[in-house]
């Protein structure tokens, strides 16, 4: 729904993963000398998630990355490229690390608006023979990608999410469990 109010850069959303990147967003919040709403979409899970955590050296050096490329590939082998949002990130670096999959990159796009497409386009020529897809553990119908089809046009890409539907999850911990794996399953395999 705050995706679908975004225009004319009147907020900023995004979708944190560390706790460094966090604290130099709130830090760059404070240092704009414009004030704009910003709306963090982070679940508390990531709170207690060991890949949140930040090393004290993060806190001290840098600023804000509005989105993180994937360390772990080899640029040269990458064939394909997931980029996604948000704690799915945690459940796709664990399947990619566990399978040692270095010719599958990782991008997590840490601001969802204003859209980063200067980055975007960037990781998309650095990575200009792979293919690549958005995933998002939300249903098609909800979540980033929408948003994500109607204002990322430089960009040739798929979309893995969960079937269309009226809620945002099934409401019971097994069949969530179910298709959260079928996701990263076929991110993986497809």
């Amino acid at each position: 729904r705050f995706l679908q109010m975004c225009a004319e850069l009147n907020m900023v959303i995004t979708n944190i993963t560390t706790s460094a990147n966090l604290f130099h967003a709130l830090r760059r919040q404070l240092a704009w000398p414009f004030r704009k709403p910003l709306i963090n979409f982070s679940p508390k899970a990531n709170l207690r998630h060991p890949g949140s955590y930040s090393l004290k050296q993060e806190f001290l050096q840098g600023g804000f990355r509005e989105v993180i490329d994937d360390t772990f590939a080899e640029t040269k082998a990458v064939k394909k490229v997931l980029f996604c949002s948000g704690k799915i990130y945690f459940d796709m670096a664990e399947r990619q690390q566990k399978d040692n999959r270095k010719d599958i990159a990782i991008i997590r796009v840490e601001q969802l608006y204003p859209l980063p497409a200067k980055q975007l386009d960037e990781l998309y020529r650095k990575y200009s023979r792979a293919t690549w897809f958005w995933v998002q553990e939300e249903p098609l119908n909800m979540g980033a990608a929408s948003f994500l089809q109607m204002n990322l046009k430089s960009i040739n890409y798929g979309v893995i999410s969960r079937q269309p539907s009226a809620s945002p999850a099934t409401g019971f911990a097994k069949v969530h469990k179910q298709e959260q794996e079928e996701i990263i399953e076929t991110a993986f395999t497809i």
